[in-house]
């Protein structure tokens, strides 16, 4: 590398400088206390690990996105982290061990060797919540609603839109359809492009009753408002399973417009984000000021198991650096600031701790230092009293 290239960042990796690094602590604060409001624990997980513990239970496509590297101590392979989520799946099922529900939240800096899409760092602020010990419409729900809290909280404005999935209906109907595992992974291509014509050729081929074949290709069109739920539920009338995937789906989307009225509900059953590795519910908050998903989770339910410790698990995810960036409608003045005297006097740093409590700043004078551009007062000695001044 030439010597004028070294202060070049990696492609894909993003540094925050003032004032808009201090914006992102900030909201970050406020968002872990919403999340401690809400009953959830704060963990700190290492950012590297071994590499299987890392990559238990989430899926090859993970790994892909992992950073390796050698132990210089024992020699192990470890993994910097690319998601935390395996990180608090491990803490519940092997430090906390509770019998019952556990609520746990995490903010930290995560590493991809590839960004998720052409929008994304490489070095995301990953925050979010999880919950284990507990399966059903209530904790699903509960996850949902913090997540758009969270977006509330964080200031994102405009309209958001919350998509619904179960990835069960899909499990229970290739199932049903007795897919080769050739077929599924065909037919999972084609429905995450909802290349619906594509779709059509491929159903037509198969060697499949004309009831399994109509509704494989149904599939790919179950999407859009809440009508979608009941045209499900005509279609896979005689699949018990499906049905109350669909139900669950309902149920939920019921909570959300009863905790936030305003937001949009997209139904798409045929949605399959995440597919090899959770195991129901799906969903992703979306706003037309950004073309990715602004945070996203799921039911995960047998990453417990992969642990050696089965426990249901729902959460979810998003970049705190993302959010805050969209939150803000320009770029925060820097905080102004009180210059004060050199630390020459005792009663000078009385006055300046005193100050600092009330939450202002100070910043010292330097001999043959200019002063600082963002101080727009002074700390003056008058009658032996400190006093701000106008600068």
């Amino acid at each position: 590398m030439a010597l004028a290239d070294r202060w070049l960042l990696p492609d894909g990796m993003k540094e925050l400088l003032p004032p808009v690094a201090r914006e992102v602590e900030l909201v970050r604060r406020r968002v872990l206390d919403l999340f401690h409001g809400w009953g959830y624990e704060l963990v700190m997980p290492p950012v590297a690990e071994h590499l299987e513990s890392l990559l238990t239970g989430v899926g090859g496509d993970l790994g892909l996105r992992t950073f390796k590297v050698t132990d210089e101590t024992s020699g192990h392979m470890l993994g910097i982290r690319a998601d935390i989520t395996p990180q608090v799946a491990r803490i519940d099922a092997h430090r906390l061990r509770s019998d019952g529900v556990s609520r746990l939240c995490y903010c930290g800096s995560v590493l991809h060797t590839r960004a998720v899409n052409m929008l994304a760092s490489r070095n995301p602020m990953q925050i979010g919540a999880e919950m284990f010990g507990h399966e059903g419409v209530d904790s699903d729900a509960e996850v949902i609603a913090l997540m758009l809290d969270t977006l509330v909280q964080v200031g994102v404005k405009g309209a958001i839109n919350l998509d619904l999935g179960h990835v069960g209906v899909f499990t229970e109907l290739v199932a049903e359809a007795g897919l080769s595992e050739a077929e599924i992974t065909s037919y999972i291509d084609i429905l995450e492009r909802k290349a619906l014509p594509e779709l059509a050729q491929f159903v037509d081929q198969l060697d499949q009753s004309d009831s399994i074949k109509n509704k494989l290709a149904a599939l790919g069109t179950l999407n859009g408002s809440e009508q979608a739920l009941e045209r499900a539920r005509e279609l896979f009338a005689d699949n018990a399973a499906i049905l109350a995937a669909v139900d669950h789906v309902a149920a939920i989307a019921d909570r959300v417009k009863t905790a936030h009225p305003s937001i949009g509900i997209y139904i798409d059953l045929g949605e399959l984000r995440g597919y090899s590795y959770h195991t129901g519910v799906v969903f992703a908050a979306y706003s037309p000021k950004f073309g990715q998903a602004l945070a996203k989770g799921g039911r995960y339910d047998q990453i417990g198991a992969d642990f050696g410790r089965a426990r249901p698990a729902t959460g979810f995810s998003a970049d705190l650096k993302t959010l805050v960036t969209l939150a803000l409608d320009e770029v925060p003045e820097p905080g102004l600031a009180i210059l004060a005297p050199k630390m020459e006097d005792s009663s000078l740093v009385l006055a300046v701790a005193a100050l600092r409590a009330q939450g202002e700043r100070v910043v010292y004078e330097l001999d043959n230092a200019a002063v600082p551009t963002h101080c727009d007062r002074r700390l003056v000695k008058e009658n032996s009293e400190w006093t701000v001044t106008t600068l």
